[in-house]
């Protein structure tokens, strides 16, 4: 550590408590939060991310399936929900989901990413359906499908408990789950992004269920819109909490708000998305926050393209989530969806780290010059 670096810790002491790999407490985060050395804060967490994960940057060769863009639900930061009677919305057929899958399979997919609105009316079986259909389709690619709160609906709308709805789709073929619908935990803050879905507390609880059935889940946190400092820590600590009682989460992603077409941008709540100065924060905070608890940071390429990707790296990231071939949900705000395993290994290459191909899980398949 150069005598810089080291006079500009000595002023921290939650720079300090994070190089010694010590858990950071609820006034630690808000010191760092409101720390205003980007680069001193970005070479700490990567100094960290070096220590716990090394120099390979992995990636999974991932394709997206929304099944549904129909929403009971109308949150103010969604571009993608559509309502049954809209022109546009839409529900796959057992064919369509077939040729999905195929088409998947074309591409050497390892994981499916499946994730969808609040459907007022399909049923149990629908989803129990689709889970045989892709695994008599392609019965080696896992499922990761469903966040915590579609499953919490789908509980409260077939009178279904929580684990019972779990443990019949695991029966039918779900592998692991995908860590979207979190949001921020904070009620303050959740309820002026979030309307008709669960609340923080019942995420958790559905999330910490499906951990107790052995159904392993990423999780996510949404920022960069109206959130104050208070919300982003009190989620990160929420987050390593339940990771202390499950040990069930796989990896931490945080995801940049993308403003066009929401309902923040068209009632004038926002007028631009965070900086990128702000991104690279909250990746290195995560990484500082989460230490020795979750150490997969996945920086979403999606959301920040593939330049800042390449930043967040050396900011506490070591993971760049995945292909995500199909994706719609950032799509209808307006990002650029589709990359290529050699495009993934290009922008590695370019910061000279180590490109790796994993699974869903984190076991590496491939690494790469």
């Amino acid at each position: 550590m150069s005598s810089i670096l080291k006079q500009s810790v000595n002023h921290s002491k939650a720079l300090e408590r994070a190089i010694s790999f010590e858990e950071l407490s609820y006034r630690d985060g808000m010191e760092l939060m409101n720390y205003d050395n980007m680069h001193i804060l970005g070479a700490v967490a990567d100094g960290v991310r070096k220590k716990l994960i090394g120099e390979t940057v992995t990636f999974v060769n991932s394709y997206y399936m929304n099944y549904t863009n129909v929403c009971a639900a109308s949150c103010q930061m969604c571009a993608f929900y559509r309502k049954e009677n809209d022109k546009d919305s839409y529900v796959l057929t057992k064919d369509k989901i077939i040729q999905r899958v195929l088409s998947a399979k074309k591409l050497g997919i390892t994981e499916i990413h499946i994730v969808g609105g609040f459907h007022p009316t399909l049923t149990l079986d629908y989803y129990e359906d689709m889970m045989k259909i892709i695994k008599n389709t392609y019965p080696k690619l896992n499922i990761k499908a469903f966040t915590a709160a579609e499953i919490f609906y789908l509980s409260k709308l077939t009178k279904n408990s929580v684990k019972e709805i779990l443990s019949r789709l695991k029966e039918s073929g779900l592998d692991s789950m995908p860590g979207g619908g979190a949001e921020l935990f904070h009620p303050e803050i959740r309820s002026q992004i979030v309307r008709g879905k669960c609340n923080g507390q019942e995420w958790l609880n559905t999330i910490e269920q499906a951990h107790d059935l052995g159904i392993k889940s990423n999780v996510t946190m949404l920022y960069g819109h109206i959130e104050k400092p208070e919300h982003i820590i009190d989620h990160l600590i929420k987050i390593r909490e339940l990771q202390k009682k499950t040990n069930g989460f796989i990896t931490f992603i945080p995801l940049k708000f993308s403003l066009d077409n929401t309902e923040l941008e068209k009632n004038k709540l926002i007028s631009t998305e965070c900086a990128s100065t702000y991104d690279l924060k909250i990746i290195a905070i995560s990484r500082l926050m989460l230490s020795k608890m979750i150490n997969n940071i996945s920086v979403y390429w999606v959301a920040y393209g593939k330049k800042l990707a390449q930043v967040a790296l050396f900011n506490g990231g070591n993971d760049l989530v995945g292909t995500a071939f199909s994706e719609e949900i950032y799509k209808a705000a307006g990002k650029s969806t589709n990359i290529t395993i050699l495009e993934l290994i290009k922008i590695v290459n370019e910061i000279n780290r180590i490109p790796a191909q994993r699974d869903t899980f984190f076991n590496i398949i491939k690494k790469y010059k």
